[in-house]
């Protein structure tokens, strides 16, 4: 028994590991291993060892004393967990298990390892910039420490010191602009890895952009198709209302002679209101079925496709006309578009598709005024004329067979060939789109506007006549001439006759120059730079602003504010609620078409280019052809007429070429 208390006082005083990789190496373990050998013997041993019995009890005391012990516990498990494969590694040396590694690597993979064209290793860019800022910090610091010495170095030459310091201060900076060196090198890696990422993610965008492309087109192709079928029910269901009428017909009882004149006269009526009524209805719903279904289509989608271009970018140029661009106008983006030209012809097209659909035959001199509205075209002409036109009536296949054009020459975005002229239409293309013609004007109509069933167009007659299009006839005629003479000091300019302008090209200007009408306002520029605000319900003039000093050829309002161009250069915002001047642009030359919608106001003022003005960032760009027009063999023609809608940008020029633009 002194033998083992003595033993029990060595493993008491052994010293016990911290970690289990030093655990399982130290004498710890080796004295815990005689010390269960040793109880392990007692155990088995002869009872007369201990006469008292308790050597069992004893040995196990020490045991659990040990086990008692965190290390040993830890280092216990440790092995436990511990696999064949770790405790084999863990023998091996870093570089040993490099030399394994690769030893086992195919001799192929190594040969197409990639070969690495930069300067500096991995270590040199980590090391070069771990302590930016520090290194940053030094770099000053060296700089002028080193100018300090320099100044510091004795006149005589025996310095060995300052001249050991010296280069060591020049070593010391020459390594801190190797740095620099490493992280610029860096810096560009960083900016090309950039440049292939920005390229990828255009790549993916573009194809993303042909991928909503396809399904604005997929989209116009099933509109196209519900207008054909909904044509298809307007018939049927003629043919039902005329057959239950030639059946309710049978049955009613013959008339007498005496009724005969009554009822000729009263077929006559209904044969002359059902020709006009059938042709353009009114949104009340006093007309017939048919014509509610022909003249009321509205897009139901709208094309997003444009917004995702950046500002500026050309959708598509078509050459139009063979001469200058006379009007134009469009209804949704890339949707139909209407030009006039001095070629006396007015074609429709398909912005998409680059299209001309057809050639709108009637008028006998050229049309200086249009607009489109939904489905409905309506233009003046020099021949003193407006006719109304419904577009939706056009035999016009989207896809193109009739063009001569087959559904693979059409992949991808339709205005991804501004080059490719289009096809002659079928000349009987748009023979069922004429509604009626207007017939009052003693001069040329050189503007017009309508919303609903009301239409207002301005001749050079000198007149404003308000149209009814339900009964196609004019119901109210406003003298502008009379209107002046009328005019009060209180509302007007000051004076009572007619303002004549001290422009040079006042003779030349249209006498009405631009209208808008909006439910019983109107609003209208003339020559004499005079906007007159009228009230259609009393006729007479509400209001005179009074500002430009030039013609007025353009004008748009909304419900606060009236945006007014002229030939006076200027381009000026009224504010409807006071008639004051809420603001004003100038330009070189003098603006002869304008307009605005939520977010941007284009003109064209004289120039190869559009005007556009951003309200919400307050700025003004140029967008069209003429821009960076010194890269360009041959300069654009001057723009003269504009129209914008949604972002959406038109712009038609003298030589006859219109331009689609994201703006």
């Amino acid at each position: 028994m002194d033998d083992l208390d003595s033993r029990d006082a060595v493993l008491d005083e052994a010293p016990v590991a911290d970690d289990s990789s030093s655990f399982l190496s130290s004498r710890g373990l080796e004295a815990f291993t005689r010390k269960v050998t040793t109880t392990a013997s007692h155990l088995v041993g002869p009872n007369g060892i201990d006469p008292a019995g308790n050597h069992y009890h004893n040995a196990m005391a020490q045991v659990h004393k040990h086990l008692k012990r965190p290390a040993i516990q830890q280092g216990m498990f440790t092995m436990a967990r511990t696999t064949p494969t770790d405790l084999v590694r863990s023998k091996f040396s870093t570089t040993e298990i490099r030399s394994r590694a690769l030893s086992y690597v195919p001799d192929e993979m190594l040969k197409n390892i990639p070969e690495n064209d930069n300067a500096y290793s991995l270590f040199q860019g980590f090391k070069a910039t771990y302590p930016e800022l520090e290194n940053g910090v030094s770099r000053h610091r060296r700089v002028s420490r080193g100018r300090k010495m320099l100044d510091e170095i004795p006149s005589s030459s025996d310095s060995p010191h300052h001249l050991h310091k010296l280069k060591k201060e020049r070593s010391s900076l020459m390594h801190e602009l190797e740095m620099l060196g490493i992280r610029k090198n860096l810096a560009s890696s960083e900016i090309r890895e950039i440049d292939n990422k920005i390229a990828n993610l255009s790549g993916m965008r573009r194809i993303i952009l042909d991928r909503l492309a396809g399904l604005e087109q997929e989209e116009a192709l099933l509109e196209h198709d519900i207008v054909e079928m909904e044509g298809r029910i307007d018939d049927a269901q003629d043919l039902v209302d005329e057959a239950e009428s030639i059946a309710a017909a049978l049955d009613t009882p013959l008339k007498s002679d005496d009724d005969d004149d009554l009822v000729t006269d009263r077929d006559a009526d209904e044969f002359m209101s059902k020709s006009v009524y059938e042709k353009l209805p009114s949104a009340s719903g006093a007309h017939s079925k048919r014509g509610r279904h022909k003249t009321t289509k509205h897009r139901k989608s709208m094309p997003v496709l444009h917004e995702h271009f950046e500002p500026g970018y050309m959708i598509r140029e078509i050459k139009t006309h063979t001469d200058m661009i006379t009007a134009v106008d469009f209804d949704v983006p890339f949707g139909t578009m209407v030009s006039a030209s001095l070629d006396d012809t007015v074609k429709v097209w398909d912005l998409n598709a680059g299209r001309c659909i057809g050639l709108l035959e009637g008028h006998t001199a050229s049309v200086r005024a249009l607009q489109v509205e939904d489905n409905i075209l309506a233009t003046g002409s020099m021949d003193a004329t407006v006719r109304l036109w419904d577009l939706s009536k056009a035999h016009y296949d989207p896809q193109g067979s009739q063009f001569g054009r087959s559904d693979e020459e059409d992949d991808g975005m339709a205005f991804e060939n501004p080059n490719d002229q289009p096809v002659d239409p079928p000349e009987d293309s748009m023979a069922d789109c004429p509604i009626f013609t207007l017939e009052s004007h003693m001069g040329e109509i050189t503007a017009l506007h309508f919303r609903g069933d009301v239409l207002v167009s301005g001749s050079a007659d000198k007149t404003l006549r308000q149209w009814d299009l339900v009964k196609g006839r004019c119901v109210q005629t406003l003298d502008v001439m009379w209107a002046a003479a009328q005019a009060s000091v209180s509302i007007g300019t000051g004076e009572g006759t007619w303002r004549q302008t001290n422009r040079p090209t006042a003779a030349t200007a249209d006498f009405v120059g631009s209208l808008q009408v909006f439910e019983s306002a109107l609003a209208c520029g003339t020559a004499d730079g005079m906007v007159r605000l009228w009230d259609l319900r009393s006729g007479q003039v509400h209001r005179s602003l009074v500002g430009h000093t030039g013609p007025v050829t353009c004008l748009q309002f909304d419900d606060v504010h009236l945006v007014t161009g002229s030939l006076d250069r200027s381009i000026r915002i009224w504010d409807l609620r006071t008639g004051s001047i809420f603001d004003a642009f100038a330009y070189d030359h003098p603006v002869t078409s304008m307009m605005f919608d939520n977010r941007r106001i284009v003109s064209a003022a004289g120039e190869d280019v559009v005007k556009v003005y951003d309200k919400t960032e307050s700025r003004q760009w140029d967008c069209g052809a003429g821009v960076g027009g010194e890269d360009r063999d041959r300069a654009p023609a001057i723009v003269e007429h504009v129209r914008i809608k949604d972002g959406y940008l038109v712009e038609g020029r003298r030589d006859g070429i219109v331009g689609a633009w994201a703006c």
